[in-house]
C-alpha cells in the first residue's frame, strides 16, 4: 500500500464517513428514484487527461466503505503516468451504490491526481541535487490528508502534517517572543517541562537572523525566508552542518533550480498543493 504514516485506518474511516454524510444526508434520492434496488452494473474511470494518477487506494476505500461488495479492478496504480484515454479501473455491483460514490471518488481523485502531477513536476525539476521538494500547511481544511497524500505519491517530500508534529517559529512568532533568541530558549524550556522531542525549525528573514539562530545552538532547521540567491547561498555557507537549511517563498518551477544550486536542503512550496489544477477524469458505464 502506497501510504505515508499519517494516513491511518482510523483518519481514513473518518474523513470518508464524514464526507458521505455530507453528501448523502438522508438519502441519493436521484438514484433512489430512478434506479432499481437489485440492479448490479459496471463503470470505468476514464483518465481524460495526461497526469500522474493519484487516489485508486482511496478509491477502492471509499466504494468499499459504502458497499463492500463493491468489485474493483485495478488497471493504473497510485504514481503511475497516465495518458488520456487509459482506463485507470472497473468497480462492478450495485448500480446504486456505484452512483451514489461516483463524484465523491472523482473528486477525491481529481484534486489528487492534480496535485501528485504538481508535486512530480517541481521535484524532477531538482532530481539531480540533493535539495527535496517539501510541502506546506496550506492545505483544505479537512482534506489535508489527501493533499499531503498526493503530494507523497507524486514524489516529494512531506513537511510537517500539522501544529502538533514540530515546532516552527514564524516571523510572528519570534515577533511576539521579543526576538528569535527569546523564542527559541522559551521553546526549549516549554519542550523539556512538557517531555516533548520535537525537532525545532526557525523562520529567518536576513543574514543577521540565520546568525541570530545559530547562536542558540538549538535549532535543527533554518528557513530562509524571501531571501535572494545570493543571501540564501551565503547563509548556507553560514550554517554549514550546524542545521540544515529550507528555502521558502514565492517558490515557482522558473526559480527552483536556481535555488537547488544554493546547497539548501529542502524547498518549501505551498503552490504544488494550491495552484495545482484538477485533473479531467470520470466514471462511465460501459
Amino acid at each position: 500500500m502506497n501510504r505515508p504514516i499519517y494516513v491511518t485506518n482510523e483518519r481514513l474511516q473518518h474523513f470518508i464517513t464524514e464526507a458521505i454524510k455530507e453528501d448523502l444526508g438522508d438519502g441519493d434520492h436521484s438514484t433512489l428514484a430512478s434506479v432499481p434496488e437489485h440492479l448490479q452494473q459496471r463503470a470505468r474511470l476514464l483518465v481524460k487527461d495526461d497526469c500522474v494518477l493519484a487516489g485508486v487506494e482511496l478509491a477502492k476505500e471509499i466504494f468499499h466503505h459504502y458497499d463492500k461488495n463493491l468489485k474493483i479492478e485495478v488497471f493504473k496504480n497510485d504514481g503511475d503516468q497516465v495518458v488520456k484515454g487509459d482506463v485507470a479501473l472497473t468497480v462492478e455491483g450495485s448500480a446504486r451504490s456505484i452512483l451514489s460514490m461516483e463524484r465523491f471518488v472523482l473528486n477525491c481523485m481529481q484534486r489528487m491526481s492534480g496535485i501528485a502531477t504538481s508535486a512530480r513536476e517541481m521535484a524532477l525539476l531538482i532530481a539531480n541535487t540533493e535539495t527535496k521538494i517539501l510541502d506546506t500547511r496550506k492545505t483544505t481544511p479537512n482534506f489535508r490528508m489527501c493533499e499531503k497524500w498526493a503530494v507523497y505519491i507524486g514524489g516529494a517530500t512531506n513537511h510537517r502534517y500539522g501544529l502538533y508534529d514540530m515546532i516552527m517559529l514564524k516571523d510572528n512568532h519570534n515577533d511576539y517572543a521579543g526576538g528569535i533568541t527569546k523564542a527559541v530558549a522559551s521553546t526549549v524550556k516549554y519542550l523539556q517541562e512538557n517531555n516533548k522531542s520535537l525537532k525545532i525549525e526557525v523562520e529567518t528573514r536576513n543574514l543577521e537572523e540565520v546568525k541570530e539562530a545559530l547562536a542558540t545552538n538549538a535549532v535543527d532547521i533554518i528557513m530562509l525566508d524571501n531571501m535572494t540567491l545570493d543571501q540564501m547561498g551565503e547563509a548556507v555557507k553560514l550554517i554549514g552542518n550546524k542545521a540544515q537549511t529550507e528555502a521558502s517563498g514565492g517558490i515557482t518551477k522558473e526559480s527552483v533550480q536556481a535555488i537547488a544550486k544554493t546547497g539548501v536542503n529542502f524547498i518549501s512550496s505551498g503552490s504544488i498543493i494550491y495552484s495545482a489544477p484538477n485533473i479531467d477524469l470520470s466514471l462511465k458505464a460501459f
